[in-house]
């Protein structure tokens, strides 16, 4: 994942990072069991490449579902992947499932 994508072990770090950031939060939300591994491995790309595009334009995390479980329950995340693009830290958009870069790059055209 390209070094643009910000990854907290805990809430209080994705809590910091959200205070920190003036934009946008493109929030990836990844799991570690086995059917929500290879989904998240081919989405890490994804977002990587979307963090390096939309550079200036928002901030990445990466947000591990079993380490922070603030985040999930105060965005409403029910699986992985998912991502949600927080704005003044509420949630203004949400897609849950895999995506391929074009999507991906849509749904934040739509939504930024």
């Amino acid at each position: 994942m390209a070094r643009r994508v910000h990854q907290p072990l805990e809430n209080q770090e994705f809590e910091f990072i959200l205070g920190m950031t003036d934009g946008p939060v493109l929030a990836y939300f990844c799991g570690t069991w086995p059917k929500a591994v290879k989904a998240c491995k081919e989405m890490d790309e994804v977002v990587g490449e979307a963090a390096e595009a939309y550079a200036g334009r928002l901030t990445a995390v990466k947000v591990d579902i079993t380490r922070c479980p603030g985040p999930v329950q105060r965005y409403g995340v029910t699986g992985a992947p998912t991502v949600v693009l927080i704005k003044g830290g509420e949630a203004a958009a949400t897609e849950a499932g895999p995506m391929d870069g074009p999507a991906l790059k849509e749904f934040l055209d739509s939504n930024l």
